[in-house]
């Protein structure tokens, strides 16, 4: 059945996860916004759903020649990675209300897009279901 899914709404249902679970960390960091050394963290989304859709084949994979260095191959996709501070805090916390609040904004207008997205491919189904509207 996934895989029916999957053929039906492409990368948009995996896009919708991604999403959500963006809104999440980013909600997380804005309520950590006063907790004393916090690192605000975010979603690497083009990470994720690179690895979600099973890779690019044109990609480039590092090679790791010498013991010590960062084997890219093991990290899992939905690794969060840490937000670079603007402004260093004198507590340690990293989190900048402004931005993580613009992000969450804008990751709440893609979530929506992917939302409107898979409505529309339903609509459009139930459409060439019911023959067009006639009966």
């Amino acid at each position: 059945m996934s895989n029916i899914l999957d053929n039906v709404f492409g990368l948009s249902s995996q896009a919708l996860d991604v999403w959500q679970r963006r809104s999440e960390v980013i909600a997380s960091n804005i309520a950590n916004a006063d907790t004393p050394n916090y690192q605000a963290r975010d979603v690497d989304f083009r990470q994720v759903l690179q690895q979600a859709s099973g890779g690019d084949s044109q990609s480039l994979q590092l090679s790791t020649p010498s013991p010590g260095q960062i084997d890219t191959t093991t990290q899992s996709a939905d690794a969060l990675k840490y937000r670079v501070p603007l402004q260093p805090s004198m507590d340690g916390n990293t989190v900048d209300g402004q931005v993580e609040q613009s992000a969450f904004a804008s990751n709440m207008v893609h979530y929506q897009a992917s939302l409107s997205f898979i409505n529309s491919t339903i609509q459009t189904l139930r459409l060439a279901i019911n023959g067009g509207g006639q009966n």
